[in-house]
């Protein structure tokens, strides 16, 4: 565990770009750069560690420094290695492999906020053998693994009351075929939730928490100025969750209600296109030092 004097972070953890491992990823470019006026900043070598599992760093501390990732999303298995490996040359990560998994895997986090989120059904062993129990409890439903769905690969939005086991079963051997080696956990059945729609963009947003403040609520689905506003209330529950650094994805529902969609590690949590990342820097640093 990680020392209670090591309550702020000082340095931010970055992948390299693949085919140069002295420069950022790309894809991370504005966030680094606007992270190194505040923190210091330190690069891994993006082959190295995610085709080998071997750590190369673009620099080493000599004593602990307490630090947050800013990157792709790891299965848990690897964070909790990335985390060790870290450890063992002085980088201390705020978030510890067990709150990394809680928030990574929603079948976990859902207990907690459960009253404002839609219902699920898990099934650890990836296996939906009865699919007349999903249609008893959802005339409308979607599926995930622990993390993610197969979006963009001829595998359904969503399915209705209509669909038959052999129908279903058919289509996850997509699902299967397209999560590949990102399949996670195991299946999860969510509750299909109708979002208000204005001109055909949905209105959601994504709250950034950190040490149990808010360290953003950004808009998340280019929406209009015109779409509801979000109601701060509804997260209020959730400020004190077992965690340093999440996020909460929310969206307001066809009946103007609003829920909580998905939770996520705020380390691999992207930001939305419009904000600043110098602010978003400038805000987790008030947050952490409280």
């Amino acid at each position: 565990m990680m020392p209670e004097k090591l309550t702020v972070p000082e340095c931010v953890i970055f992948p390299s770009d693949y085919f140069n491992p002295r420069q950022v990823d790309p894809d991370l470019q504005a966030e680094y750069y606007a992270a190194s006026g505040i923190y210091r900043c330190i690069l891994f070598n993006y082959e190295k560690w995610f085709f080998e599992n071997r750590l190369a760093l673009s620099e080493y501390p000599t004593q602990d420094i307490p630090a947050i990732y800013r990157g792709g999303m790891m299965k848990p298995e690897q964070y909790a290695l990335f985390y060790q490996e870290l450890r063992k040359q002085h980088i201390c990560l705020m978030t510890s492999p067990e709150a990394y998994q809680k928030f990574h895997l929603f079948p976990l986090i859902y207990p907690e906020i459960q009253k404002d989120t839609a219902r699920i059904l898990v099934y650890p062993d990836g296996i939906v053998v009865n699919l007349a129990q999903v249609k008893e409890n959802f005339s409308k439903f979607l599926v995930k693994d622990y993390v993610k769905s197969a979006k963009g690969s001829g595998f359904p939005d969503f399915f209705n009351a209509s669909v038959t086991q052999e129908e279903f079963d058919r289509a996850m051997t997509i699902f299967y075929r397209d999560r590949a080696d990102l399949y996670t956990g195991g299946i999860c059945i969510k509750e299909f939730l109708e979002l208000k729609r204005y001109h055909n963009f949905t209105n959601e947003y994504r709250v950034f928490v950190a040490n149990h403040r808010i360290a953003g609520i950004y808009k998340n689905s280019h929406q209009p100025e015109q779409a509801q506003t979000f109601p701060v209330e509804l997260i209020r529950d959730y400020l004190e969750l077992d965690s340093p650094f999440y996020t909460l994805d929310c969206a307001e529902l066809a009946d103007g209600t609003w829920k909580i969609i998905e939770t996520g590690d705020g380390q691999v949590s992207g930001l939305p296109d419009e904000i600043c990342p110098v602010d978003f820097f400038r805000m987790l640093r008030q947050c952490f030092q409280g």
